[in-house]
């Protein structure tokens, strides 16, 4: 199983001092550690942002995607190969904003996957525009007067969906975070884990001081899907912990095809596919 130090990555993160980033990532570590993974039996896609920029801080195999696009890349990488533990590491504007089509579709299919998004309310990659999570009335250099669109919540928009396990965590709740990790990569299907953070450059408003006056952790029936939107929408409160769980066949099990590396590719001529290519 691979240790703390072997995740280790020469590179040192960059991250601004105070960032939340910070306690994703070593929740993350820990997670990974705690499930006694392999290094070849886990994969994680990044997204573009402040949290894509984990990919460098984590020796562990990986790939960046595109802006918005990280969802679909873990999709096929499980579909390929169903045996991997698949996580994605993206920013609340990458994944409810750019990508939020394929957040939706990945609730809706129940891909085996993991999402663990770094909500920090914020653009803090591009030096801190408005994101799709940002309040109401949110002054930033993209929105100088207040931003008029009401937030996105996406927990609710995931139960919506029917998301099957759908969660949140707090950057500065190390222990919490890494057992709702290690339950999301645990869970057969799509798992959500929205996580709280600050962004100590650019978003003064939703600093650590105000996420603990706001959050509580979380006392509902999880299994309630009802009771777990109702919690799910309400902004002023935020429910931390695991916000509601079912069980189903995940996409690779619907699909009922045999992985691709279980099969003998030896015998399959390409070369009138090739010759197009010469």
């Amino acid at each position: 199983m691979v240790t703390k130090e072997e995740l280790a990555s020469p590179v040192k993160p960059t991250w601004c001092p105070g960032c939340g980033d910070f306690g994703i990532w070593l929740s993350l570590k820990s997670a990974l550690v705690q499930l006694g993974l392999k290094h070849e039996e886990f994969v994680i896609v990044y997204g573009i942002g402040c949290s894509g920029n984990m990919c460098n801080f984590i020796r562990g195999y990986g790939f960046e995607a595109l802006h918005g696009r990280p969802i679909p890349v873990a999709e096929a990488i499980k579909m390929v190969n169903p045996r991997l533990k698949v996580i994605v590491v993206a920013g609340d504007g990458d994944t409810y904003g750019e990508g939020l089509n394929h957040f939706v579709t990945a609730c809706r299919g129940n891909h085996d996957v993991t999402l663990i998004v770094h909500d920090n309310r914020v653009y803090g990659l591009t030096t801190g525009q408005a994101s799709p999570t940002s309040g109401k009335g949110y002054k930033s250099k993209s929105t100088p007067a207040g931003t008029i669109e009401t937030p996105v919540k996406p927990l609710a928009l995931a139960l919506a969906v029917d998301a099957g396990w759908v969660a949140r965590g707090f950057s500065a709740d190390p222990q919490q975070l890494t057992s709702l990790m290690v339950a999301a990569m645990q869970h057969p299907g799509f798992s959500v884990l929205d996580v709280l953070q600050n962004c100590a450059t650019f978003n003064k408003v939703n600093d650590v001081t105000w996420f603990k006056e706001h959050a509580y952790k979380a006392n509902h029936d999880i299994h309630d899907r009802m009771a777990a939107l109702k919690v799910a929408l309400d902004e002023e409160h935020l429910a931390t912990g695991v916000i509601y769980a079912d069980k189903r066949e995940p996409y690779d099990g619907e699909l009922g095809t045999r992985s691709v590396v279980d099969e003998e590719l030896s015998s399959i001529d390409i070369t009138e596919t090739m010759d197009e290519f010469v």
